[in-house]
């Protein structure tokens, strides 16, 4: 059987786990940086003039 003051260690061990994975989501969820606002962006003027559609003739 543990002591008490065993028992109030294991206590705040878990506590001191739990604590920290939240601060550690809380962390994540607030994070401001979004790699994909700055890097997929779609192609550019180069691709877009490679691949330009040519209008179809009217009539």
């Amino acid at each position: 059987m543990l002591s008490p003051h065993a028992s109030l260690l294991s206590l705040h061990d878990s506590w001191n786990a739990i604590t920290a994975g939240l601060q550690n989501l809380i962390a994540r969820i607030r994070d401001p940086y979004r790699p994909e606002l700055h890097y997929m962006r779609g192609p550019g003027p180069k691709w877009h003039a490679k691949h330009a559609v040519q209008a179809a003739p009217a009539g």
